[in-house]
């Protein structure tokens, strides 16, 4: 079957959503790439959802029927913030410019991944104008999945979450079918002692040794965790990385702290129990205080499971069989190194999810982020013929 894809209109569309500033960060938020998205699907003539989780953060979602009587229901899954550009001297192109050169499109967003979500829009508008189908695809424009996935939580939490039958997650995985995703668990550690004189540490208890003790604690688990969960063909290694370490104050260099904290970033593969996880890093704090009468509170700001699912799913088939018909290539798999909205949308609503979309795996966050023009437009294409196959 032809897909009728508007191959200039999706990366007009990526350009456009690229030149809005949508960071996830205090201030600038994703209503306008929502507001542009949806008014793209009104376009389509479509009656986009629109459902704001926080304050100037909508959920954009599109139903858009087959028309071929009762069948399955698929999703198509994107965010609409990004990361900030961070120093814009170390950028060799407007971050939000939205320039093309030599084939390539460049600026904050464009592989993470406002193509992907242009193009899971204009797949799904050419898989209707293809012709009748039967059930129905979602369009989900999701918020915050570049902080706690406030919009993939939500949505999750619906009726409509909880009908469909599976989902794409539109990521950029540089032509991988992802069949898998890291876990990853974020812990803070604070170990309380007592402020003192830096000339009288005999009156106080310093954090600070305590959370010496514990980074080297966090090393060693690492390596006890690599020991006993060999790589994932896919995923790698476990990793128990300490991101922050915090106590004191340059200003006062002669006072000893009452307080350190140091927050742990651990991505996990099946088999690693999270809950054991966390019960061992708060074993170690407390191991790590007690020398010095230093205790310590622990706090999970985030956990999210490892998923995987079948390469035999029809999913995943429909998927791969499209990729092939549209590329001319054999599929090849792969997995994601951190987590997606679809981690949580199978964890929250039970929805079996694999992760395909245009533009590099590792260009995300990086300054002079880009994608291939071409992919984009070929990911459209995959779209359609996959939600066609998974449908029929």
């Amino acid at each position: 079957m032809t897909y009728p894809v508007d191959e200039e209109a999706v990366v007009a569309l990526t350009r456009d959503l690229v030149r809005l500033r949508t960071v996830n960060e205090d201030g600038a938020r994703e209503a306008p790439a929502a507001d542009l998205v949806a008014a793209t699907m009104r376009s389509f003539g479509w009656e986009p959802r629109i459902t704001e989780v926080a304050p100037g953060r909508p959920n954009v979602v599109a139903v858009v029927e087959g028309g071929g009587g009762p069948g399955r229901t698929l999703a198509f899954e994107g965010h609409t913030d990004v990361v900030t550009e961070g120093d814009p001297d170390r950028w060799s192109v407007d971050p939000y410019g939205g320039e093309i050169r030599d084939g390539r499109l460049y600026g904050r967003g464009s592989a993470d991944m406002k193509s992907g979500v242009a193009a899971m829009l204009h797949g799904v508008r050419a898989l209707q104008l293809a012709g009748p189908f039967p059930g129905r695809v979602l369009v989900c424009a999701l918020v915050d999945e570049e902080g706690l996935m406030l919009g993939a939580k939500h949505f999750a939490g619906t009726d409509l979450a909880r009908s469909v039958d599976g989902a794409i997650i539109c990521e950029p995985e540089e032509g991988e079918i992802c069949t898998s995703a890291k876990g990853a668990v974020r812990i803070r550690v604070d170990l309380l002692g007592a402020m003192a004189h830096g000339a009288m540490p005999q009156h106080g208890r310093n954090p600070l040794p305590a959370a010496g003790r514990l980074l080297v604690a966090l090393a060693d688990l690492q390596d006890r965790l690599q020991k006993a969960h060999p790589a994932h063909e896919h995923l790698g290694e476990v990793y128990v990385t300490p991101t922050v370490s915090r106590a004191g104050s340059l200003d006062q260099i002669n006072v000893i702290p009452a307080r350190a904290t140091v927050a742990v970033d651990v991505r996990t593969i099946p088999g690693v129990g999270h809950a054991e996880l966390v019960a061992r890093v708060r074993e170690l704090a407390a191991e790590a205080g007690a020398p010095d009468g230093v205790t310590s509170e622990l706090t999970v700001v985030d956990d999210r499971p490892c998923v995987e699912i079948s390469e035999d799913h029809p999913l995943v088939t429909a998927l791969a069989a499209a990729h092939e018909a549209v590329l001319g290539e054999p599929a090849r798999y792969g997995g994601v190194p951190g987590a997606t909205d679809g981690t949580i949308l199978t964890r929250d609503a039970g929805i079996p999810t694999v992760v395909y979309g245009p533009g590099g795996k590792w260009i995300a966050h990086q300054a002079d982020e880009f994608v291939e023009v071409d992919d984009i437009v070929r990911c459209a294409y995959v779209y359609a013929a996959a939600a066609d196959r998974f449908l029929r």
